[in-house]
């Protein structure tokens, strides 16, 4: 069994007796105290094997401190994450070795793994030695969710293309499909992006639509019904959601073809 601990950031607050919650509402297990007495409960029942601890800290991993745009904005994430960080630092080592203190007293052993982080926090989590090991998930497509961060710059590695089916006017076309909308608050930064050809914006009035996307910009009057528009998605799983291969490539070449799990005809959630 795995422990999942919450890694939101609780900051205190004058003249309230609970802070604010910042970060994913996961799970009840937050401070030392909390994890610990759950961990006996675990380790004294002779169903379970406790074997590891799971931090994830959505707040600094999957929020980009630097929003094209929005400086005030980028400045209060930044504080924000700041903050956690420090108080993170603080309590995972301690939560980390009550359980192992536990384990070593009860089992005669020590925790098997602790995982920790997201893609936008490795270098953060990485670096503390209670930590086994990080976690990189929607990272590996290098999504536009992770264009907004200061400390790297992935390069994008997935995309999808879409034909063009119409041309309403003069610089604008309509691509078939698009709506492709990734998890989370529903604002514009779920949407997809066109890629290439560069020049090309979605419609404000109709965004990325399930039967149709039109795109406006320059690039537009050079594209002719059948070509191809490429787009890359905000997220993660979209596209395994709506395509049943992803086609993998190196240079010009496909090197193979890989199903996701709509091509494998299997539906988790």
């Amino acid at each position: 069994m795995c422990i999942d601990v919450d890694s939101s950031w609780r900051p205190r607050t004058p003249g309230k007796r609970r802070g604010p919650h910042i970060g994913a509402q996961r799970s009840p297990q937050h401070s030392e105290e909390q994890v610990g007495d759950f961990a006996a409960r675990v380790i004294d029942s002779p169903a379970v094997d406790l074997v590891g601890l799971m931090f994830y800290e959505a707040q600094i991993a999957g929020v980009g401190d630097a929003p094209s745009g929005h400086a005030l904005r980028a400045r209060a994430i930044s504080a924000m994450q700041s903050g956690s960080k420090r108080e993170l630092a603080r309590r995972r080592p301690r939560i980390v070795s009550t359980v192992n203190d536990l384990l070593v007293e009860r089992r005669g052993r020590r925790l098997e793994f602790v995982n920790a982080g997201g893609t936008g926090s490795l270098e953060f989590s990485s670096a503390d030695t209670s930590v086994t090991e990080v976690t990189a998930g929607s990272g590996f497509f290098a999504p536009t969710l992770f264009d907004s961060y200061k400390h790297f710059h992935p390069v994008p590695a997935a995309s999808f293309a879409l034909p063009v089916v119409r041309r309403p006017g003069p610089g604008t076309v309509t691509v078939l499909g698009g709506g492709y909308i990734a998890s989370g608050i529903a604002d514009a930064s779920r949407l997809p992006t066109p890629w290439l050809p560069v020049g090309l914006k979605l419609d404000g009035q109709e965004g990325a639509g399930e039967v149709q996307t039109p795109l406006h910009g320059h690039s537009a009057d050079e594209l002719a019904l059948g070509d191809r528009v490429w787009f890359r998605h905000a997220k993660a799983g979209e596209l395994a959601e709506r395509f049943s291969e992803f086609l993998l490539i190196r240079g010009t070449e496909v090197v193979d073809r890989v199903p996701t799990y709509r091509g494998e005809g299997k539906t988790f959630l």
